[in-house]
């Protein structure tokens, strides 16, 4: 049955209504990062003016952005692989077999998604310091450090949705690769894990991104070296000035492989997504 013509015209109004509030803050960014920073400290206008593409130029050397860039992929890309293999086996055990603990297990790393990050930052803390006094593992204030902090938010998520996404794969076909001489790993990789691919691929997206835009934890886990992106763009404001034109003209550009990565992964991450809600 058609909607009635008022019901369609409402829903052209509020969708465009909405994409213009979406958008608005893009062009606002785009514009900023394109004018000269005189024209962005004065007053707003919805018109440039002049344009110039000298913030794009400028905006790597006022601060070691690339430094910074090469610092969030490693952190932001190391995490999503841990999350992802680390959740794949575990989920795994979870979905198809049955020991002791089980039921503690799931019910604690679900858990763990109700506290607010704030509360291990402190621990964490502590936790790498001793142990970088102790053994002289240098977990404080190094990418490796950051990694494992990382994981602690990502990993509860991951594995409860790919024990969800798992439980939607017949255990049949694990059954069948059983027969046919696969063991628990083979049958895992060669039936489970290709059935598995929208939900692994929401789950790496969902890490990647905890890990590409996390400020409070890499502002105090990192040092100069190890500085990321998310904590970096502070260095455009400093104490005579804030280059609003650079530090917009470096939002976009790191923007662009979370939202390149988005778009290119789209269709397979609402089916994970999908799937592992509703088992």
């Amino acid at each position: 049955m058609a909607p009635p013509p008022s019901f369609r015209w409402a829903r052209r109004v509020f969708l465009t209504l909405l994409t213009g509030f979406v958008l608005l803050p893009v062009y606002v960014m785009l514009s900023s990062s394109l004018k000269p920073l005189a024209d962005v400290s004065g007053r707003f206008r919805w018109v440039p003016s002049g344009l110039t593409i000298r913030p794009y130029i400028d905006m790597w050397s006022t601060v070691p952005l690339a430094r910074y860039f090469v610092n969030s992929l490693i952190v932001a890309g190391s995490a999503t692989v841990l999350s992802v293999v680390v959740a794949v086996f575990a989920a795994y055990a979870v979905s198809r077999y049955d020991f002791r603990g089980k039921r503690v297990f799931t019910v604690t790393v679900l858990s763990t998604q109700m506290f607010p990050g704030i509360l291990f930052l402190l621990p964490l803390f502590l936790l790498y310091v001793n142990i970088g006094n102790a053994t002289g593992i240098a977990l404080f204030g190094s990418r490796g450090g950051l990694i494992l902090t990382y994981l602690t938010f990502s990993l509860p998520f991951s594995i409860w949705m790919l024990t969800g996404y798992f439980d939607s794969v017949p255990r049949d076909l694990d059954e069948a690769a059983l027969v046919d001489g696969c063991g628990p790993l083979g049958a895992l990789f060669r039936i489970v894990v290709p059935a598995a691919i929208p939900g692994i691929v929401a789950v790496a997206v969902y890490a990647f991104m905890t890990a590409w835009g996390e400020v409070l934890f890499a502002s105090v886990m990192t040092n100069d070296t190890t500085r990321t992106l998310a904590v970096g763009l502070q260095g455009y404001s400093t104490l005579n000035d804030v280059y609003w034109n650079q530090i917009m003209a470096a939002s976009l550009v790191v923007s662009v492989p979370v939202v390149a990565g988005f778009l290119l992964l789209q269709r397979y991450l609402v089916a994970g997504l999908t799937a592992g809600a509703v088992k």
